[in-house]
């Protein structure tokens, strides 16, 4: 158990008690870290700076994707059972409007401009692509893989990859035309993607084949194959794009790879069934969701070690940080 300064602590409570959209202008050093809780249907908010949660929204029936809008009024969360995007206001702390995307809404993420963001929907195999500034679902895109899980856009929001889960590939869109423009084979069941920063590559995690897939995201070519651990799943990119870090869900633990030489150069323990991440926008924390221990492990990204477990929701899902 952490004991805070009584100092700490009464500035902790008393954030705790104010609507969050006045956070920001308390403690504009400390961003927020949102986490989607598959089983308790909320969404835990952790302030960064003192790693304490410091509000529990409502989420829906079954939240897990999630994007934060551009201005920071809207979640867009995936509630997989209701086969929709719902929006939560986290300045109110309330739901807000719903829009119908269709069969199994899985992985959410938004466009560099924060003009869109977009949901794979397994059960159609295509991307529901909705405008954040009417919030208003505008077109769709097919994919070829089956049971699409991630749709993340590179640095420039040129392109979009998609992991096919069931199709042991990564679908490639071409965001401006709404055409798919590249399949690319990698090993089994994919999930997580992250690009570097100049977007020359992009990672990809293969739960099934406990393989991470480099791809040049010009040529489209996988040139680099890295081993992980067992069920490696989620992955995040060091601002910097010095190191990517991958969940391995079967051994409890992520794993940190040099860029320079893609090879695995440290492995750090964290909770049961790790899933999706996120990093500090400064780099220095990684905050991982640990499914089957309903908590968040916090990483520090220079001694590579675990600093504390914060207790969440049940079957955390993923981390979001703004």
């Amino acid at each position: 158990m952490t004991i805070l300064p009584i100092r700490r602590l009464a500035a902790t409570l008393a954030l705790a008690s104010l609507p969050l959209a006045t956070l920001p202008a308390i403690a504009l050093a400390a961003p927020m870290a949102y986490v989607p809780n598959e089983g308790s249907g909320t969404i835990s908010v952790i302030d960064t700076a003192s790693d304490q949660v410091v509000a529990e929204l409502p989420g829906g029936s079954k939240p897990r994707g999630l994007a934060l809008g551009p201005d920071g009024r809207w979640l867009y969360v995936s509630d997989q059972p209701n086969n929709r995007l719902q929006l939560v206001e986290p300045g109110t702390r309330k739901l807000g409007p719903t829009i119908a995307l269709g069969e199994s809404p899985e992985g959410v993420s938004i466009s560099p401009n924060g003009h869109w963001v977009v949901a794979a929907v397994e059960g159609k195999n295509e991307i529901a692509v909705t405008d954040t500034r009417n919030n208003v679902l505008t077109f769709s895109i097919p994919v070829r893989g089956k049971n699409p899980e991630h749709a993340v856009f590179s640095p420039n929001g040129r392109l979009l990859f998609v992991s096919a889960e069931e199709g042991d590939a990564v679908d490639i869109i071409d965001f401006t035309s709404r055409k798919q423009v590249a399949q690319v084979a990698v090993g089994a069941r994919p999930r997580g993607i992250g690009f570097l920063p100049d977007g020359s590559r992009a990672y990809v995690a293969a739960e099934n084949a406990n393989e991470v897939f480099v791809i040049d995201t010009t040529s489209f070519a996988v040139v680099a194959r890295i081993k992980a651990g067992l069920r490696a799943n989620g992955v995040a990119v060091h601002p910097s794009g010095s190191h990517v870090y991958v969940s391995n869900g079967g051994d409890a633990n992520v794993s940190v790879i040099d860029t320079k030489s893609n090879q695995v150069v440290a492995t750090v323990p964290v909770g049961q069934r790790p899933w999706n991440m996120a990093l500090t926008p400064d780099g220095k924390k990684l905050y991982v969701a640990n499914g089957r221990s309903h908590n968040v492990s916090v990483i520090d990204t220079v001694s590579r070690t675990k600093l504390r477990d914060i207790a969440v929701g049940k079957l955390p899902w993923g981390v979001v940080i703004r």
